[in-house]
């Protein structure tokens, strides 16, 4: 998406109309691109050339993750994947779109909500190592340990020695990983101040989307400084060779999806694992089955 000004209304009515647009999922965008009739005054379009590159290369790239998930199961691998970032970073989006075409048994996601009572007692990793990946699994974490880097930090959620011990083991803790033989990858979302910005307004004013804001991330609004002094230590303190980071530049979102997932791939030696081929077997009839009327009560209404 490119940049605009977020003064202008008409500019930011358009930038705000393409990014509830970009987060529709792909077989819907492309049925609205096709029953799409322009009108005078609308929002202006996206490029619908881009558009179907950009489903044509998803798509291929979601082919190349159901091998990926195929290879991980058939070789028990065991593969852990951290996606870090401001609020509205589009880290859910990429999420979304690698878990799509995958089995939920291989392939899940771990978004865990803020620690109660009890968790703030244990080991600050305790709660994070039960999500971990046994043989033949992928964990996409939404947000991971580095809650205590980021948000934890700037809201005053943690001490300043909680802070310094998280930075004194998480070094050893994700070697550790590596060592018990996890691969162990790591995201950071990164957007502009103006792109963010106009990413809350969205989620103002689409009904659909305004259970995404809560008060923790309007609050992170107004300290933007402060979680990027606190993005920047967490950077330069846990960027190790056995667990570096990458950024993903998330401005455009499609773009974003299409580098981290490309990115992802190449970070893996997978390959096809043959299928010997399936074959739908005959259905048996047998001549004293009789199947039961259902009771008209226990039907769903066909409202549609």
């Amino acid at each position: 998406m490119t940049q605009g000004n977020l003064s202008d209304p008409e500019d930011l009515a358009r930038r705000i109309a393409n990014d509830m647009i970009d987060s529709y999922d792909e077989e819907l965008e492309l049925e609205l691109d096709d029953r799409r009739v322009p009108q005078a005054g609308a929002p202006a379009e996206v490029d619908k050339a881009a558009r179907q590159a950009y489903f044509r290369e998803l798509f291929r790239l979601q082919g190349e993750l159901v091998k990926l998930q195929d290879w991980v199961q058939q070789s028990r691998q065991k593969v852990v994947v951290l996606f870090e970032g401001r609020d509205a970073a589009g880290k859910g989006g990429v999420i979304k779109r690698i878990t799509q075409r995958l089995n939920p048994r291989v392939a899940r996601v771990a978004a865990l909500p803020a620690p109660n009572d009890r968790e703030r007692t244990q080991w600050y990793f305790q709660r994070y190592v039960a999500h971990l990946p046994a043989a033949g699994e992928i964990v996409l974490f939404d947000r991971s340990w580095y809650n205590r880097a980021g948000v934890e930090r700037v809201m005053g959620f943690c001490s300043d020695d909680e802070y310094e011990e998280f930075f004194r083991t998480v070094p050893d803790f994700e070697r550790m990983l590596v060592r018990s033989g996890i691969k162990l990858i790591k995201y950071w979302f990164s957007i502009t101040d103006d792109e963010q910005h106009m990413r809350f307004l969205g989620r103002i004013y689409d009904p659909l989307k305004q259970w995404k804001l809560s008060p923790m991330d309007l609050e992170s609004r107004r300290r933007w400084e402060e979680y990027t002094k606190a993005k920047e230590i967490m950077l330069e303190r846990t960027h190790i060779a056995e667990a570096p980071w990458w950024v993903v530049q998330a401005v455009d979102k499609k773009k974003a999806r299409l580098n981290c997932i490309s990115h992802m791939l190449g970070q893996l030696p997978y390959h096809e694992v043959p299928h010997a081929p399936v074959e739908l077997p005959a259905r048996v009839h047998k001549a004293e089955y009789l199947r039961h009327p259902v009771p008209e009560g226990m039907y769903v209404p066909e409202v549609y």
